[in-house]
């Protein structure tokens, strides 16, 4: 699998979690099943529409490139070294995600704060890790080009479905 169709796995699976938390703590009721799912879907929309910007940024590197092979294997090569820390990172939310939903209610709570708060914190940090990550890969210029406009497509997509769905207090 090449390491694109992995960075937007990743990327529309980190959107979906970005609707959900524009929209958490808007609801008091207890039953917010129906509105959990429907802000996942609008991040995963919105992370959708907003990842199509590297998707196109990638694609005019390789048409403007003079050496379209060389610069396609850079790519790849930057493709892997961004998604390395994203990994790392990804890992650390699964493994509190697993904590929440495995141990006892206080337990898991406090997986829930000691683990998915400071991560939600150190986004933009594991974004600056992985366009580094490109660059120390072997990926230049092209793919810390790429890897910018992509961590910029997943960071606004919380702000976007905040501002456009859950701006106004109901």
């Amino acid at each position: 699998m090449t390491p694109a169709v992995l960075l937007l796995l990743l990327g529309l699976v980190d959107a979906a979690f970005s609707g959900f938390r524009a929209y958490a703590g808007r609801d008091a009721r207890i039953r917010k099943h129906r509105g959990n799912v429907r802000a996942a879907g609008r991040g995963f929309a919105v992370g959708a529409a907003l990842l199509t910007a590297p998707a196109v940024v990638a694609g005019l590197v390789l048409v403007t490139a003079a050496d379209r092979a060389r610069t396609f294997g850079a790519l790849t090569a930057g493709g892997f070294g961004y998604l390395l820390p994203l990994a790392v990172y990804a890992a650390a939310v699964l493994l509190s995600l697993a904590a929440y939903f495995t141990l006892p209610f206080r337990a898991g709570t406090l997986a829930m704060v000691i683990g998915l708060g400071p991560l939600t914190l150190l986004r933009p940090l594991a974004v600056v890790a992985a366009c580094c990550g490109a660059v120390l890969n072997g990926g230049g210029v092209p793919a810390l080009l790429v890897g910018a406009v992509a961590g910029a497509a997943v960071l606004c997509v919380e702000p976007v479905v905040h501002c456009r769905w859950y701006g106004e207090v109901q």
